[in-house]
């Protein structure tokens, strides 16, 4: 590791520097950037009014559980450094915020940048610590720049990512990644990649764009889950009628739950699920008990939780698989699933099937199961390109990382549209 410890910026509570920024058309905003290693000293009103899209994952109530449980520090690599701009003259009031993370590893991150980091190693380079704008362990697309609704995002986010490189280079760190943001925040901090004469031209911001796959379900103004699947092929629809089928026939029970209806050992159990799923793929878990808990009390109502209960069960009290969903805003999102015994299709049915009939009965537009998984494409989920954005401080890393970005790119773009082929949708549907 290198002079950038993990305590570099822990007295960053007073104002770091001053900056001043203006988009066209609007006025000039002077502001001064402050850095904090956690949000228990502002207020979560102050914090929420900058979440405008209502994003479960940007929530106060959210990114405090993930501190105050011990989900973060030395055992998972993720080090809070939330970067706020306060505006400078009077009282400092907070007109826009960045959830940032110092970073020791690439764990929980869902974009892969372990050959940059081992590109670093083998130049004697030092790739850890970095700075990464991201909800931890969590690949949900949304804004990452954070603005009060009375100030100019086209002037506030350029801003933002600026004093985000300069305390990259303040702290003599590798670089600065923004993960999973908007394509509307991407354009406004990286410009597309350009080759001109073997060197690459980036925006003044210096960050360049990145782009992924993932799958979102969409509701097209569904009544009821038929509706959807009025709209699949016929052989589509009777794949998902068997597989929904198979679940009830071996006579399991699904339940949806609100998060503020599950009592404290319900959590647990929640928790029990969460943990064998990762004991059994990934090793130890990074969420704790205390995590789950907390979101229990304090965030129950952004919670969908889907119980599957089998009454043959040796345990018929006790559920033998659990799907952990939030929701906020337009969108729904899948994110924790365990079972205690496989089951055909019920990974399926829990995961996929019951949140697409809660989007459809509480009139919710999208729906995030997750990253990764081609398999959700044939059940709906709509192949669609997510965006990261990536500073890198040393010159010669930067020219090679854009150029395997530029070559990756078209390759990413291409993959995403020809895996549209394999939706489930009818060619008369396809354009709704």
């Amino acid at each position: 590791m290198n002079a950038a410890s993990t305590d570099a910026s822990r007295e960053s509570t007073s104002p770091d520097a001053g900056v001043t920024g203006a988009a066209n058309g609007h006025e000039a905003v002077q502001a001064a950037v402050h850095v904090v290693d956690s949000l228990e000293g502002i207020a979560a009103a102050d914090w929420n009014t900058l979440n405008t899209e209502d994003n479960p994952f940007l929530d106060h109530r959210f990114l405090r559980a993930l501190e105050a449980s011990d989900s973060l520090g030395a055992a998972t690599g993720w080090y809070p450094r939330y970067l706020l701009l306060k505006r400078s003259g009077g009282t400092p009031e907070l007109i826009a915020a960045l959830p940032c993370y110092l970073k020791t590893n690439s764990y929980g991150e869902f974009v892969f940048d372990w050959a940059w980091a081992e590109a670093f190693e083998h130049a004697g380079l030092d790739y850890y610590p970095k700075l990464v704008a991201a909800i931890p362990f969590t690949p949900a697309s949304g804004q990452r720049f954070l603005v009060h609704p009375a100030e100019q995002r086209a002037t506030l986010v350029p801003l933002m990512a600026r004093a985000l490189r300069q305390l990259t280079n303040s702290m003599q760190l590798s670089s600065a990644h923004c993960l999973f943001l908007t394509l509307e925040e991407l354009a406004a901090i990286a410009m597309p990649l350009e080759l001109q004469e073997n060197r690459v031209t980036l925006a003044d911001t210096g960050f360049m764009p990145r782009y992924d796959c993932q799958y979102h379900w969409h509701n097209k103004g569904y009544t009821h889950f038929d509706d959807f699947l009025a709209g699949c092929t016929a052989k589509r629809r009777k794949t998902i009628r068997r597989e929904r089928r198979h679940v009830s026939d071996a006579g399991l029970r699904l339940e949806r739950r609100s998060g503020t209806s599950l009592s404290a050992d319900e959590w647990a159990e929640v928790h029990e699920f969460y943990c064998a799923t990762f004991d059994r793929k990934w090793g130890r878990p990074s969420l704790t008990r205390d995590f789950f808990e907390q979101i229990g009390r304090e965030f129950g109502d952004h919670t969908l939780i889907v119980f599957a209960h089998d009454p043959a069960d040796a345990e018929p009290a006790r559920p033998v698989a659990c799907a952990v969903m939030f929701h906020g805003g337009d969108t729904l999102y899948g994110r924790y699933w365990g079972c205690r015994r496989e089951h055909h299709s019920l990974h399926f049915e829990a995961c996929y099937y019951q949140g697409i009939e809660f989007c459809i009965e509480q009139g919710i537009a999208r729906f995030e199961p997750g990253a990764q998984g081609e398999h959700k494409i044939t059940r709906g989920f709509e192949p669609t390109l997510t965006a990261s954005a990536h500073y890198i401080a040393h010159p010669e890393f930067r020219a090679a990382i854009a150029d395997f970005l530029l070559r990756e790119t078209p390759r990413v773009e291409a993959r995403c549209a020809a895996l549209k082929d394999l939706l489930p949708f009818r060619t008369d549907t396809m354009a709704d």
